[in-house]
């Protein structure tokens, strides 16, 4: 537990989401409606259904020819794929999570004012950094848990077995990380069934998206990203070798 709050605590992205999530829960409960609360929940769907579509519509964008937005996209997450093991490729990025918190609030803020809704203003806190940064936060949770050597819970082992067949069978598969949102994918189609995992584990499916491991592209975002990330010559080598 002591070694996951470590490195959980350890990203800015994380630290910043806990920190607007607590101080929009301590400011809903000293001068929010009470009745406001019943959107919590709602910021929670909402969230895995963010959290689905972002992974597979963004995240997993065909590979830019430019390097610059190649460069973007493996920050964001193709590193991830690249070196799933490494701690600091783990959670999303603060140019990322702080941007979509503050469009999500601003827009559903807009959206009710426009309406004439009273208390907008709380309901869209209720909704964006109460219910949706606590979904985000327990992804994130469950994110880093999927990649760890470590005891597990029965609900965190379900969401590592799954999560593993997104890496390592099926990159085009379970985008959600979030406990239940395997019901998204079911629905998108993005689920595999058993007979089909059989047949996914040639090297296409495995670490670097359908790219050969010694993509230029790839080679030259390890190489501008090794410090940054902690990456040694050794396992640069042995990626662009896989």
């Amino acid at each position: 537990m002591m070694q996951r709050l470590r490195i959980l605590t350890s990203h800015a992205a994380v630290n910043l989401m806990a920190a607007a999530c607590f101080s929009a829960l301590a400011a809903l409960a000293v001068w929010g409606p009470g009745w406001v609360w019943a959107f919590v929940p709602l910021g929670v769907g909402a969230q895995m259904l963010n959290e689905y579509n972002l992974h597979r519509f963004v995240f997993h964008l065909l590979p830019p020819r430019a390097q610059w937005a190649f460069d973007l996209l493996y920050r964001a997450h193709y590193g991830h794929h690249d070196f799933p093991t490494n701690e600091k490729l783990f959670f999303v990025p603060v140019w990322v999570a702080v941007p979509m918190l503050l469009f999500n609030f601003g827009a559903l803020w807009a959206i009710l004012a426009a309406l004439g809704v009273a208390d907008a203003v709380w309901i869209a806190v209720a909704i964006v950094p109460v219910g949706g940064v606590l979904a985000f936060l327990g992804y994130e949770w469950f994110h880093m848990t999927s990649h760890l050597p470590v005891r597990k819970t029965r609900v965190e082992r379900y969401v590592t077995t799954l999560h593993n067949q997104h890496h390592f069978r099926d990159f085009t598969k379970w985008f959600h990380v979030s406990p239940g949102g395997a019901v998204i994918d079911r629905a998108m189609g993005t689920a595999i069934d058993r007979e089909t995992l059989k047949t996914r584990q040639r090297s296409e499916f495995i670490r670097t998206l359908g790219l050969r491991p010694d993509d230029p592209r790839l080679v030259s975002a390890r190489r501008r990203f090794a410090t940054r990330y902690g990456l040694t010559e050794g396992e640069i080598a042995r990626a662009a070798a896989h």
